[in-house]
């Protein structure tokens, strides 16, 4: 029999979902579990799972449509079904834009005439030879396929799986980020005489009205009622963090063979902003009406950039990890946000963000408040600087040092300035000082 596909229930909370990609199309066959459709809901953006295996046979809620939860969105039926005409639905009206070129599919190149004998026999030696590249790099089959369609080679591509191994979610992300393939580079690389390579993505258009996204109104509306609710005041901070860059200098490569994790500034700063919470409770807490809501633990929003927007998952009882706990917290919550497997519950109930401008050269950065909490702390980026600097006999000294700018936005109505700025001295002095065991 055939098997419905059912827009899913994302949460209590969720009564509708916006189907924004279909990952398969009429008449293709599929596996059980494996990625069939994206949907955009208020909460989080998901990859949605085939719920069994066959062919797609019919699409019957088209791209940017918006449905109720468990409306039937497709059919999947078996090998022996699949013999009746598969249709697709009509995209809807007002679709979502496409995303950017970055994150958009990749040409597929046309098929090239077969080779002689000796070109087959020479090529087949150059594929067994790029094969046993690719095994060198530590990749699943899977990967390893995805890199032959793409003609990419996999030492290219950093791998986030343990030990270094190249997950799907890598090379696709790799691929999303507009890196040219090897057969792309060739093909730009040839006389203008030669055809020019289609380009990856249809090219915006100056003075076109495009809809905006499910998720860029959610963040727009999000945006503009934070402003509205909290009275947001910004204090700026100077840390001098190369005591903790020695540090991570010097352990980062034994953390990631021990661990199989590599070791990031993020948990620094999270570590320290835990500590502070815990001296400072009135900056971890929500105004709820006319009370204050006293949080029991630090549940901690990591801010993700997207290439289709924003996300906040949540790092819950982050007070109750240890420093490698912290960071492995961090990477899976970041990779799953950027692979869209996170979970309704896993981007709630935060009670303190921590937002990096600085991984994208951001000296610092002026962050608006994650409703319902009462600060966000912005991380700049770390640059060299020449900094006064004073011994213990009290000699000053003009000295090259690794400086990060912390910004704290906070809600005056709950939080004093005075409270504030003892809270980021508090976070300074301990990444001044750290003495915590990395791991």
């Amino acid at each position: 029999m055939p098997t419905d596909v059912i827009m899913p229930q994302m949460g209590e909370s969720i009564v509708e979902g916006t189907i924004t990609k279909w990952l398969k199309k009429p008449g293709d066959k599929v596996q059980r579990d494996e990625p069939l459709f994206e949907i955009s809901t208020d909460k989080v953006d998901a990859e949605i799972p085939s719920p069994a295996s066959g062919v797609l046979q019919e699409v019957k809620v088209g791209e940017g449509a918006t449905v109720q939860v468990n409306t039937i969105v497709g059919i999947i039926a078996s090998d022996g079904e699949a013999a009746a005409p598969a249709k697709a639905a009509p995209r809807a009206a007002a679709p979502p834009p496409a995303k950017p070129a970055a994150a958009a599919p990749k040409p597929v190149p046309a098929p090239e005439p077969e080779a002689p004998a000796a070109g087959r026999e020479s090529a087949g030696r150059e594929s067994a030879a790029r094969e046993s590249e690719d095994e060198h790099a530590r990749s699943s089959p899977l990967v390893r396929k995805i890199a032959r369609e793409h003609n990419l080679d996999l030492s290219a591509v950093t791998g986030t799986g343990l030990g270094g191994r190249i997950t799907k979610q890598d090379i696709m992300a790799f691929l999303d980020r507009g890196v040219p393939s090897a057969a792309t580079a060739a093909t730009a690389a040839a006389p203008a005489s030669a055809a020019a390579p289609r380009p990856s993505a249809p090219a915006a258009i100056p003075g076109d009205l495009v809809p905006m996204t499910q998720m860029r109104k959610i963040i727009a509306q999000r945006m503009i009622e934070s402003r509205r609710t909290s009275a947001h005041v910004h204090a700026m901070f100077e840390v001098d963090l190369s005591r903790i860059v020695s540090l991570r200098n010097k352990l980062k490569s034994s953390f990631e063979q021990r661990h199989g994790a590599r070791l990031t500034f993020m948990p620094f700063f999270v570590r320290a902003a835990i500590i502070a919470l815990q001296q400072f409770p009135i900056v971890n807490a929500s105004l709820e009406g006319e009370s204050v809501r006293y949080h029991r633990h630090v549940n901690v929003g990591i801010a993700v950039a997207l290439d289709w927007g924003l996300i906040v998952p949540v790092l819950k009882n982050a007070d109750e990890l240890n420093f490698l706990g912290l960071q492995r917290g961090i990477t899976d919550l970041g990779e799953r946000a950027r692979g869209k497997k996170l979970k309704p519950e896993e981007v709630e109930g935060s009670t303190f963000t921590v937002t990096n401008p600085g991984q994208f050269g951001a000296v610092f950065g002026l962050p608006i408040i994650n409703q319902p909490n009462s600060a966000i702390m912005g991380v700049g980026g770390i640059t060299k600087m020449p900094l006064v600097v004073t011994d213990a006999d009290g000699n000053d000294s003009i000295a090259i040092r690794s400086v990060v700018h912390l910004t704290l936005g906070y809600d005056h109505r709950l939080i004093d300035g005075a409270v504030a700025d003892q809270f980021m001295a508090f976070v300074k002095k301990t990444l001044e000082n750290w003495g915590e065991e990395v791991g």
